[in-house]
C-alpha cells in the first residue's frame, strides 16, 4: 500500500515559492476576468484557457511534490516540470499581450476595465514567476538525465509553441507551391519537435536507434535549412503583387501573414541557437 509523505521543501524552496506565486496570480487573473463576463470571443477564450490550465497543472505539480507521489508516475518528472514551466511562461506571456490589446480600451474608467487592468498585471507577474522557475530549474548543457532542463530542451518547447502560433495565424488564400512548401516545413518540424519532447518526458530515449545528441545536431541542421527557405518563400509568395488593405483590422489576412513572417524568423533564430548548443553538447560529452 502506497504511503504519502509530506515534503515541505516543495513549497519552501525557491522553485516552490515561484510555483505558489504562479498559482495565486493565475487564479487572480482568471477570477477577475470571469467576474467581468467580457471574454466571450476567440481571444478571451484563449486567455481564460491559459490561466486555468496553468493554475490547474501547477497546483497539481505542487501537490504531487508536496506528497512525494511524483516518483510513482511513468514519466521523467524533471523533464515534465521543466517543459511545462517553459510552455506556461510562453503561454502567459502571449496572454499578457493579447488580453489588454483586445479588451482594455483607453481611457480606462469603468469598474470592468479596472478589473481587466488588474488581471493583466497579475498575468504579467505570473509570467515573471514562471520565468523565474525556468531559470531556477535550468541545467547545464550535457546533462541528458534532464534534457528538457537544458537550453536545447527549453528551445524545443519554444519552437513547438511558436509553430502552434503560426498554425493559428495561417490563412492561405492561394495554394501556391511556395506556400505549400512553407506549410510542409511548419508541419514537419512541429511534429518531429513534439515527438522529441514526448519521448523525453516518456523516458523513451533508450529506444532511439542513435544517440540523442547526434540526432539533435542532424535534425537541427535540417530544420534550420528548412526554416531558412520558409523565411524567404513565405513573404515572397504571401505579399507578391499585394498591398495592405485599408482598413486592415485584427482579422485582416495581411496582418496575419506578417505575423507568420515574424514568427518564422523567430523559429529560424531558435533553431540556429539550438544547433549551436546541441553541437556544444556533443563536443562536451565526447571530449577526452
Amino acid at each position: 500500500m502506497a504511503v504519502a509523505t509530506v515534503n515541505l521543501r516543495a513549497v519552501t524552496s525557491l522553485v516552490g515559492i515561484a510555483r505558489l506565486f504562479a498559482v495565486v496570480l493565475s487564479c487572480v487573473a482568471f477570477s477577475l476576468v470571469a467576474s467581468t463576463g467580457h471574454f466571450m470571443n476567440a481571444y478571451g477564450t484563449w486567455c481564460m484557457f491559459t490561466w486555468c490550465l496553468c493554475f490547474a497543472v501547477t497546483l497539481l505539480v505542487l501537490l504531487l511534490e508536496l506528497l512525494e507521489l511524483y516518483p510513482k508516475l511513468p514519466l521523467s518528472w524533471d523533464d515534465f516540470t521543466s517543459a511545462f514551466s517553459m510552455l506556461a511562461a510562453l503561454m502567459v506571456f502571449t496572454t499578457s499581450v493579447v488580453f489588454p490589446s483586445t479588451f482594455i480600451s483607453s481611457p480606462c474608467t469603468s469598474s470592468i476595465c479596472a478589473r481587466q487592468a488588474v488581471a493583466t498585471t497579475a498575468s504579467c507577474l505570473c509570467f515573471v514567476a514562471y520565468a523565474i522557475e525556468v531559470g531556477l530549474t535550468r541545467t547545464k548543457p550535457g546533462d541528458i538525465s534532464s534534457f528538457l532542463s537544458t537550453v536545447p530542451g527549453l528551445l524545443k518547447v519554444f519552437e513547438a509553441y511558436v509553430a502552434c502560433l503560426i498554425f493559428a495565424l495561417l490563412e492561405i488564400r492561394e495554394l501556391k507551391p511556395g506556400l505549400q512548401w512553407c506549410m510542409a516545413v511548419y508541419s514537419i518540424c512541429f511534429i518531429i519537435t513534439l515527438l522529441i519532447i514526448i519521448f523525453t518526458i516518456g523516458r523513451c530515449l533508450s529506444y532511439m536507434p542513435c544517440p540523442l545528441e547526434k540526432m539533435l545536431v542532424g535534425y537541427n541542421a535540417l530544420a534550420l535549412v528548412m526554416y531558412l527557405t520558409a523565411t524567404i518563400l513565405w513573404p515572397l509568395y504571401s505579399f507578391q503583387n499585394k498591398s495592405r488593405p485599408d482598413p486592415c483590422g485584427r482579422e485582416c489576412w495581411w496582418n496575419k501573414c506578417l505575423g507568420v513572417t515574424f514568427l518564422t524568423i523567430f523559429n529560424l533564430i531558435a533553431y540556429l541557437v539550438d544547433l549551436v548548443y546541441s553541437t556544444r553538447m556533443v563536443f562536451i560529452r565526447t571530449r577526452p
